[in-house]
């Protein structure tokens, strides 16, 4: 039935009708709802508009009305109203339209200026008229506060089951759900082992960089979902191995609201998800996976990585151990200013403070020669370790036959695996026509394939030399003597080719949290030393001067 609103000056402009789903999944599952939204043509061909002048725009499917953000139909419909193309708007609820009032009322007075009229399945409606204005725009706010209501509730009964640790969020590999949806541990003896092997790693090697090294020297492949979820094996990557250490998952919590969108740099950009700090997670339920490893030692793994990203100024982490000479680096703070103190090798290696030069333009805050200082730190380091020197070596050398242990025990497994895989391929050649030469050409060069891949495991293999057993050594009142008769003399014992600067490092930083210095005006320096723990040692570092007068005692 024609509406009275209907005019010629309408009829003589297109009639748009509007088609919009909110998700991709409505799209497909939600037929009835297009078909309503399509049929929409006999009801502008009721209202009088021939087939020729009646358009569908249906860019927006899959397209939420929360914003005009990405909807190109919906800017495509007000520029043509705009142009005075359009007389009548079709849409089977306003809610197909806008879910936002931002958006509604400027179509609302672009309609009302060029006189176009907007109709539901309820209605005919004309925005320029005061009533058919004020219809409109309740429909609008009636269709926002309903997103947000439906949000609301949705969100509630979401964070509900997360609070209960019941919410089916995806698993990492090496969890799976069971029919009933119980999770446990992937039954693949090899994928549990090849985890285990990166925390065992991680804990030894203190970097995911060295981790992802050291598998892919060794041939070791990580577990991992391809686009399908099936399980698949892939040479180890930075960002893997990162997964693996970072993802709660394996220390049996469940975690909701380990990310936050922030706002998009740029105008139309899509929102960008990043990660919370770990204090920041919203909900955390923990004893609720298998574990692979405890929660301390979760926390530990994530502070080690986060204490390796040398962002002094922003998070002030020390950074990962690297080489170079200077034993302080990423430790040392300056006692004027508070700042992290850099390391300069140029002309000499000193501990420099040039926060303040930087970052405001004043002078150098100090310099200090770093040969006094690191002897005297590391002298001080060798006489705090050395009762405990050789349980430390002890236990070290234990912990480094358990990781070799685990590395050739993780290369045997990969052995049987491709094994496994090439004996599959052979079977399915035997199986095939071989007058089917297509088909058997393919299992030929599949089956090629998995026994190179037996060859490449097994020569990786021969080069693991077994670790040698190690034996408690008795630690006798002599020895113990000669080791303590061994502090400060720093040189002589770091000075073994066989142990690289990294190590030295690391091994200072495990009872060192960091060591203020103060160059001082003369010949000493002061360094503070600040313990694991907290407890603080003072040292007063005799430094070389270019004149008598600089010293303490110096005279005429």
């Amino acid at each position: 039935m024609k509406s009275e609103l209907v005019t010629p000056s309408h009829l003589a402009r297109k009639a748009v009708v509007y088609i919009r789903q909110s998700t991709p999944h409505q799209v497909v599952s939600n037929q009835e709802s297009l078909r309503l939204q399509y049929a929409l043509r006999q009801r502008a061909r009721e209202l009088g508009w021939r087939e020729a002048a009646i358009d569908v725009i249906d860019a927006d499917l899959g397209l939420s009305g929360a914003s005009i953000a990405q909807r190109n139909g919906f800017k495509e419909l007000v520029g043509r109203v705009g142009l005075s193309e359009v007389g009548l708007i079709l849409s089977i609820d306003v809610t197909r339209l806008a879910r936002n009032c931002t958006d509604w009322y400027p179509l609302l007075d672009i309609c009302g200026l060029r006189g176009c009229l907007i109709a539901d399945r309820d209605g005919v409606y004309d925005p320029g008229t005061p009533n058919g204005r004020l219809l409109l725009g309740l429909k609008g706010s009636i269709s926002e506060l309903e997103l947000h209501t439906i949000r609301s509730r949705l969100t509630a009964g979401l964070l509900a089951k997360a609070e209960r640790g019941e919410l089916a969020v995806m698993l990492p590999i090496g969890l799976m759900r069971d029919p009933s949806g119980v999770v446990v541990k992937d039954p693949d003896m090899a994928v549990q082992g090849r985890l285990g092997l990166v925390f065992q790693l991680f804990l030894q090697l203190r970097s995911v960089a060295k981790v992802m090294r050291a598998l892919n020297e060794r041939d070791l492949e990580l577990p991992r979902r391809d686009r399908y979820g099936d399980l698949c094996w892939t040479r180890a990557t930075l960002a893997a191995v990162a997964a693996i250490l970072k993802n709660p998952a394996y220390a049996g919590a469940f975690v909701y609201g380990r990310t936050r969108f922030r706002p998009p740099k740029r105008e139309g950009a899509l929102p960008q998800k990043a990660p919370r700090p770990m204090e920041e997670w919203r909900i955390v339920v923990k004893d609720r996976y298998p574990a692979y490893i405890d929660w301390p030692i979760y926390e530990k793994i994530r502070s080690v990585i986060r204490d390796n990203r040398a962002e002094y100024m922003r998070i002030k982490t020390r950074g990962a151990p690297r080489n170079g000479e200077l034993l302080l680096h990423g430790i040392a703070w300056c006692a004027r200013c508070g700042h992290k103190m850099y390391v300069r090798y140029k002309g000499g290696g000193e501990y420099v403070c040039n926060h303040l030069r930087t970052q405001e333009g004043q002078p150098t805050c100090q310099h200090i020669r770093a040969a006094h200082i690191d002897a005297a730190v590391g002298d001080a380091f060798l006489t705090a370790l050395a009762p405990a020197e050789l349980d430390a070596l002890s236990r070290s050398r234990r912990v480094q036959q358990q990781t070799n242990n685990a590395l050739r025990s993780s290369a045997e497994r990969e052995l049987e695996r491709k094994r496994y895989t090439a004996a599959l391929a052979e079977r399915q050649f035997n199986r095939a026509d071989p007058d089917n030469r297509l088909v058997a050409s393919e299992l030929e060069r599949r089956w090629e394939a998995a026994l190179n891949d037996v060859r490449a495991a097994e020569e990786a293999l021969a080069r693991q030399t077994p670790p040698k057993a190690i034996t408690q050594v008795a630690i006798s009142k002599e020895l113990n003597d000669k080791v303590i008769s061994l502090t400060g003399r720093l040189p002589q014992i770091w000075g073994d080719e066989t142990i690289s600067d990294a190590h030295r490092k690391a091994l200072l930083r495990c009872l060192i949290e960091k060591v203020v210095l103060d160059r001082g005006e003369r010949d000493l320096a002061l360094a503070r030393i600040v313990w694991r723990g907290g407890a603080v040692t003072e040292l007063e570092v005799k430094m070389s001067v270019n004149s008598v007068t600089r010293l303490t005692r110096g005279t005429f």
